[in-house]
């Protein structure tokens, strides 16, 4: 029997708002993923990530679990679609679209889970922004890591490059920055929504919501706002060294520059030879380490004697060792490896001091299930040798300078470049080759960078075949950037870090507490939902008394 005592199971705020009309949520849930995409570079406008993710949140906020997951399509694809343009540039169209569509269902869950938690967040209001950005935390954890080890790219931490809210990576690296950047735009559409509908927290007063949209409000400035309060910097006590980084470029840009791999690796060890010739006339600093980018060599210089002739007349001549990035053949036939190389003037490669690529990119440096995927596109047949993953952090020692090597994508991956650091990395070091892709794509990664260098404490470097090559200081800023498409040197002094952030010391932890959150949310949401199971004959009954959250759930279907 229902309970119909005055004032049983009633409701403190009985205005239950509908979902948005469909026709909004849909233009919401685009404007989302539009709002995302500006937030990264190029366009830079990281302010509107935190919109982005209110958008989406409000689209599916109380739709069944099907339009939210097709809201949250929407929105992967609005995102992913415009901003991994650049995989197509020299591949066409269908692996580009695949990888698309791929990114967009792991926001396709996401937009499953808002929908599903909408009851929980309505219940227990104010849980709302911290409900948004745990979601979202556990989204990236495992678009991160699936499948074949996951893509990380378009992560809402590396959006946030010029935004206060990077500091949180010294405290929690990249999934606290994620988790703040998605509780503020939580806060957000928990303030629209609660202004525009009249829905009240429990225990709030006033008209239209009253104070409570201006708190949350409140509460979303001081979440960027306590970022300043994070000191940056691991400590320099470790001395410094002056560091040059030579962008070789190359004939053509596009696949086919592996082609010209002779031209690209003259092309790097002429810059250094004219960098030493600048060097004995003056007007440049003698260099402490010189780093190339990765496939500066692609002739395996431990077996082409022409090839490794010319990088000893250019360590030679600069008399300082190289960091040479090399594709070396093996270890078995029809495998290669994707090297970090440190060359020595005078004594030629140093074995004992080689980085070899742990985190091989899938259908670009190796094909999994290779019969199933000629298939699908015969494009995977460019892709003659598999790369194989090496099995140690990338920790070269390079005189008196301990180097934290890693390779191209590699950066976007935490555990990777936090092994380094672990390792005894004074300075952070990217090698990456962009000329099979746009100065966009560059930009993006030239940001994940900047992340990296705040999270751990350390200055960094990203050199690269064609640009954006530059040092990045332990607070995020950029000196020394460099054009695309173009050759050109650049000589710093860097500072050398020696002490640990936060974030360096926790690791892992911080994610594994906000993935276990997120998924208390979802059990509970699960929960809740399953009390307010509706008959088709009438709104649910729960504990005896009516529940009005069923009987809106009722209404709404």
């Amino acid at each position: 029997m229902v309970d119909t005592r005055v004032g049983a199971g009633r409701d403190p705020d009985p205005v239950r708002p509908r979902p948005l009309p469909l026709w909004v949520a849909v233009l919401a849930a685009l404007a989302g993923g539009g709002a995302l995409l500006a937030a990264f570079p190029p366009y830079g406008l990281w302010w509107l990530a935190p919109v982005g993710v209110a958008l989406l949140a409000a689209a599916t906020h109380r739709r069944r679990l099907r339009a939210g997951a097709g809201l949250g399509a929407l929105t992967g694809l609005a995102l992913f679609v415009p901003m991994l343009s650049w995989t197509n540039l020299h591949t066409g169209d269908l692996p580009w679209l695949l990888l698309s569509g791929l990114q967009a269902g792991y926001l396709a869950l996401l937009g499953l889970a808002t929908a599903l938690v909408s009851p929980v967040v309505d219940r227990w209001r104010w849980s709302w922004p911290v409900v948004t950005g745990l979601l979202w935390v556990a989204q990236e954890a495992l678009r991160d890591r699936t499948p074949f080890g996951g893509f990380p790219w378009g992560r809402l931490a590396f959006s946030q490059a010029d935004a206060p809210l990077v500091r949180w990576a010294a405290v929690g690296g990249a999934p606290l920055v994620t988790f703040g950047t998605a509780l503020v735009g939580g806060f957000l559409v928990a303030a629209a929504w609660w202004a525009v509908t009249g829905r009240r927290p429990t225990g709030t007063a006033g008209g239209r919501g009253g104070w409570a949209p201006y708190a949350a409000l409140g509460a979303a400035g001081a979440v960027v706002l306590v970022g300043f309060l994070v000191p940056l910097g691991g400590g320099s006590g470790a001395g410094s060294a002056t560091v040059a980084i030579v962008q070789g470029n190359v004939p053509r840009l596009g696949l086919d520059f592996n082609a010209q791999r002779r031209a690209v690796l003259e092309n790097h060890a002429n810059a250094t030879i004219d960098l030493a010739a600048r060097v004995a006339a003056g007007t440049a600093q003698q260099p402490d380490l010189v780093v190339w980018p990765e496939n500066a060599s692609d002739v395996d210089p431990l077996r082409d004697s022409t090839a490794a002739a010319e990088i000893t007349a250019a360590a030679d001549a600069i008399r300082a060792p190289i960091l040479v990035g090399a594709v070396l053949l093996g270890p078995g036939p029809g495998q290669v490896r994707n090297t970090g190389l440190l060359w020595l003037p005078g004594t030629g490669p140093d074995l004992d001091q080689m980085y070899f690529k742990r985190h091989p990119v899938p259908f670009a440096e190796y094909i999994p299930l290779r019969s199933i995927a000629r298939k699908v596109s015969s494009q995977v047949d460019r892709v003659r040798s598999d790369f194989v993953a090496g099995t140690r952090p990338g920790v070269v020692t390079a005189g008196g300078l301990t180097l934290g090597d890693v390779i191209c994508f590699e950066v976007a991956y935490d555990e990777v470049v936090r092994d380094t650091v672990t390792g005894g990395a004074q300075l952070l070091v990217v090698q990456t080759n962009n000329a099979t892709f746009n100065e966009a794509e560059a930009l993006q990664q030239m940001a994940m960078v900047r992340l990296r260098a705040v999270e751990h404490g350390r200055e960094a470097l990203m050199a690269s075949t064609v640009g954006v090559s530059g040092f990045v200081g332990a607070d995020g800023r950029v000196t020394g950037a460099t054009g695309f498409n173009t050759p050109a040197v650049v000589v710093r002094e860097v500072h050398l870090g020696d002490a640990r952030t936060v974030a360096t010391r926790v690791g892992f932890w911080p994610e594994v507490v906000l993935v276990g959150l997120a998924v208390a949310a979802l059990v509970a949401a699960v929960v809740v939902r399953r009390r307010r199971v509706v008959p088709v004959d009438g709104p649910s009954v729960a504990g005896g008394e009516l529940d009005p959250a069923a009987a809106a759930d009722a209404e709404d279907r």
